[in-house]
């Protein structure tokens, strides 16, 4: 599964909003004529020397690179230590990731899933499995990558974990997406560079604290999402249902440089979406009490905690240049807000936007909770 645990946290729980009754313009953006066409998911903190965060995507780096403007690139290069959630190059990120997802005390999932539920999930297993094939693209078997590797290396062991991480392996489990396998995503690519650049690279969060939030949630309401996200892809393959909102929707509006359109359509919220109107009563409370709990554990505490945690680093390199590499969903709704910065006046806060860079200011006088994202105003103003 190694291929699937790579990335960050929510860029598989994009994968289980829901699905969207127009199909949206599949088309992509235009190639653009200058970099002043390109839209920026870039913002300086403007102190001597600057800092940068930078909003990635979980998404091969080369479907995105070229709408990447040269700015955010140039701000790359001439740091001195780079920042990402997770360091994705070590192994001991990985073997975490793939311990915590297991069920404990040896159990598989037949012991613990109604009987239905199981054959349901094994049957659409089945299927993917049957289907991979003709899902691969030739450049992939040109690079060794066949059906079965590929299959394994996704959903290997898939018996052994818990229902939770079962439903986002199934997410994942998208022709889609499997066509996408096999060239690094955009985070995983800078992590590389920024080692052959020999720059010194570092992470703010721990595996635990992606993990114990979706291994907290109670088994019932695991019951529930996997059972929903079960539903939809069977309905998207008796063709009753338009596929969900795809890797190709949340491509093209990075490049345009609007995660609006898709992502943050539901109350700017990046999290799973099993609110439904058609649901009955007691399944909306549910739906609602999902939808509440992430949004606590994976939106506000985790903001607050990865501010604090970019405020020390901040202070700690005071004569460096930090470039800081988090997926585009929490630096907030658009290029104009970034999460760290959420919760203050806008009225008070003054930004400008100058060559499609969004540009902020820290000064000394700047407490914590302005970067964690609270209602505290020093220091956040336009040149």
């Amino acid at each position: 599964m190694h291929a699937a645990l790579a990335g960050p946290l929510l860029a598989a729980l994009l994968a289980t909003a829901r699905a969207r009754p127009q199909p949206l313009d599949g088309g992509q953006c235009r190639p653009p004529g200058s970099q002043r066409d390109l839209n920026s998911f870039l913002w300086t903190i403007r102190r001597d020397p600057p800092a940068y965060l930078f909003g990635t995507i979980h998404v091969p780096y080369t479907r995105v690179w070229d709408f990447i403007p040269d700015n955010s690139k140039a701000a790359f290069q001439a740091s001195a230590r780079v920042y990402f959630e997770l360091d994705l190059t070590d192994p001991y990120t990985i073997s975490a990731l793939a311990s915590c997802q297991l069920l404990p005390h040896g159990e598989n999932l037949q012991d613990v899933l109604p009987r239905e539920l199981y054959w349901r999930l094994k049957r659409h297993l089945d299927y993917v499995k049957l289907m991979m094939p003709s899902w691969m693209t030739p450049a992939q078997r040109g690079k060794g990558l066949y059906a079965d590797y590929l299959f394994n290396a996704i959903a290997g062991n898939w018996e052994r974990k818990r229902p939770v991480w079962v439903m986002l392996m199934v997410n994942s489990l998208t022709e889609t997406d499997v066509r996408s396998r096999g060239v690094p995503v955009l985070d995983l690519y800078l992590a590389q560079q920024a080692e052959k650049m020999k720059k010194s690279t570092g992470a703010v969060e721990r595996v635990e604290e992606q993990c114990h939030p979706l291994n907290g949630l109670n088994f019932s309401q695991v019951l529930f999402a996997l059972n929903q996200t079960l539903l939809q892809h069977e309905s998207v393959r008796a063709g009753s249902l338009q596929a969900p909102y795809t890797t190709e929707d949340l491509i093209k509006h990075y490049n345009c440089g609007d995660l609006n359109a898709v992502i943050f359509n539901h109350d700017t919220s990046q999290l799973p979406n099993f609110i439904n109107t058609t649901l009955p009563p007691h399944e909306q409370v549910t739906a609602q009490e999902i939808d509440s709990y992430f949004r606590q554990e994976l939106i506000y505490k985790r903001n607050e905690r990865m501010g604090k945690r970019v405020m020390a680093l901040l202070q700690e390199n005071e004569d460096k240049i930090c470039f800081f590499a988090f997926g585009a969903v929490f630096q907030g709704p658009g290029p104009s807000e970034p999460a760290v910065f959420q919760g203050q006046d806008p009225h008070k806060r003054k930004q400008d936007h100058l060559g499609e860079e969004w540009k902020c200011s820290l000064t000394s006088e700047d407490t914590v909770g302005t970067i964690a994202g609270k209602s505290q105003e020093p220091g956040l103003s336009s040149k």
